[in-house]
């Protein structure tokens, strides 16, 4: 009998898989580096085939390293970053790229080559943007096939398919063209709740001038729920992957809402049933290159500036809400790397065979020990930061907000430079709670966040999200629930469980709790605040500026 599943997560930077039996204990995991090109400012491509070959690699290395029998495999699926992917009419990779470079046909989803584009969009007042919390994101996928269609004409007339990332994993491995859920109505403006499986708005796709696309079927109306059966793999997919055909697909996810799936079941843990009034006191936030905050609720909740509602999009029957920093990671990381002393930092790393984030962790500690501080956050009092290096994706939904640094002197050590740091982690963890904060002025109920991603490995991150928020953090047992996300689709889809939140149930659970520290409560009130101001002056002097010729 077949007893493992495979969940397969394509992030911004590497491909993993992730072997799991059927309670949901990883066996083995192995990644693999995608390459990635920033040919201007704001654009940022990747290549398709470069990433399924990431993908076949680390499959097999996995099942490898797992040490069992391919025909062990029942089922497979897969996460990925919501990147649009376009493919010619013989289904070869059709350039996203000005210079025309064929193999590059992936715009990322960080890409902000379609902000004219989502400006113009949102101006219009589109019915179908109330269900992305008002406006468009320029990471959406309308407002990049917009852009191509205007700015890559001969691309739009040779496109035979265009994809979310991945809907295009799926359809490589099972020859099957759905879409799933998931992905269209989060990137894609479908309206999940109308009919028996949703509808697009196809007045809405004519009016912004894309419906061609559909018309001559780059998009299937095919559409189907997360973890369904789409079929077993190809004899070509079973052959790159190292894997049978007799292992069946699952349909694929959103990376972000595969982790919200692998921490999510946990709430359930212990209890009789599925009961859904549970997940709305929680939230799941993955971390990691940006941040996802991810709610459900029984019914629709509106909320400006905050994607969604979106049906069915994440645990079946359940309305989606979606909150996110665009930059996270990537803030801290460019903070750090920013800094006069990273080369020094990242040398002593090396030497040390260390992280430069656990060199700066102890540099925190020594500085809050010589000062005897009561808690460390007081390092940072007159150290604010916003961190909105690319736009704010939620509450403000305002791509065009910039990041803001506070504090600067002339000191180039790595005092200054982890005090830097620090004051970075706060704000990423105040960005948290400003969503947090607009989620149950709307309804919500958030008291626990369910944390996962590669963020949630630094003790310092973890802390200050705790005591920034104000909430209890719920670590999962499996730390990879990402991966563990795509493999509860695989063993939905295999038949290993009835449903999605049966198999979530079944094969998640809690690890460690962090709750807030009280001490520090009035601190982050206090700066909260500081940080909120921040933006409000940064729209003031915005409109000065505008008002000038």
């Amino acid at each position: 009998m077949s007893r493992y599943v495979i969940g397969v997560d394509v992030g911004t930077t590497s491909a993993r898989a992730g072997v799991f039996n059927g309670a949901g204990e990883m066996l083995a995991s192995s990644a693999n580096p995608i390459e990635t090109w920033k040919p201007r400012p704001g654009f940022v491509e990747q290549s398709s085939d470069d990433i399924w070959r990431a993908i076949c690699a680390a499959v097999r290395s996995a099942v490898g390293a797992a040490g069992i029998s391919t025909a062990e495999v029942a089922g497979i699926s897969f996460d990925a970053t919501c990147s649009l992917v376009a493919l010619d009419s013989s289904c070869a990779p059709l350039t996203v790229d000005v210079e025309g470079d064929p193999g590059r046909n992936v715009i990322v989803w960080m890409d902000h080559r379609a902000l004219a584009e989502t400006d113009s969009i949102n101006a219009r007042g589109f019915d179908v943007l109330k269900y992305v919390g008002g406006k468009l994101s320029p990471e959406m996928e309308t407002p990049k096939l917009k852009w191509l269609k205007e700015h890559l004409p001969d691309t739009w007339q040779r496109a035979g398919k265009f994809f979310d990332l991945a809907d295009f994993l799926t359809y490589r491995a099972s020859g099957i063209d759905a879409r799933s859920l998931c992905t269209v109505v989060c990137k894609w403006t479908y309206l999940g709740h109308e009919g028996p499986r949703g509808s697009w708005d196809r007045a809405y796709l004519r009016a912004i001038d894309i419906d061609d696309a559909w018309e001559r079927r780059c998009v299937t109306d095919d559409v189907r729920p997360m973890g369904e059966r789409l079929g077993p793999l190809t004899e070509a997919a079973a052959v790159e992957l190292g894997l049978t055909r007799q292992c069946v697909v699952g349909v694929g996810i959103i990376d972000a809402h595969a982790g919200g799936l692998g921490v999510l079941g946990a709430i359930w843990s212990g209890q009789v049933g599925h009961d859904p009034a549970l997940l709305e006191t929680a939230l799941a936030l993955i971390g990691g290159t940006s941040n996802c905050h991810m709610a459900v609720s029984r019914d629709p909740i509106f909320i400006d500036g905050i994607w969604g509602p979106y049906f069915g999009a994440m645990v079946p029957g359940m309305w989606l809400t979606e909150g996110g920093q665009s930059a996270a990671g990537s803030a801290i990381d460019h903070v750090i790397q920013d800094h006069a002393n990273y080369p020094n930092l990242l040398q002593e790393a090396r030497a040390r065979v260390t992280t430069v984030y656990e060199l700066l962790n102890a540099e925190i500690d020594r500085l809050a020990g010589e000062a005897g501080l009561p808690y460390p956050a007081l390092l940072t009092r007159h150290f604010h930061v916003l961190p909105y290096f690319l736009g704010n994706r939620s509450p403000n939904a305002d791509p065009h907000a910039t990041a803001i640094v506070e504090g600067l002197d002339l000191d180039e050590s790595i005092t200054s430079q982890a005090l830097r740091y620090y004051a970075t982690v706060q704000a990423v963890a105040y960005g948290t709670r400003d969503i947090v904060r607009a989620m149950n002025d709307s309804g919500y109920r958030i008291d626990t966040l369910f944390v996962t991603g590669g963020a949630a490995k630094n003790p310092l991150w973890l802390r200050e999200h705790a005591d920034a928020t104000g909430l209890t953090l719920v670590l999962p047992r499996e730390p990879e629930a990402v991966l563990l996300g795509a493999a509860i689709l695989a063993a939905a889809a295999a038949g290993l469980y009835e449903s999605v939140p049966a198999a979530m149930q079944a094969m998640s659970g809690r690890g460690s709790s962090i709750a807030p520290d009280p001490r520090t409560a009035r601190f982050h009130t206090a700066k909260f605040g500081i940080f909120r101001s921040l933006y409000a002056e940064q729209l003031g002097r915005r409109a000065v500026m505008a008002a000038i010729d």
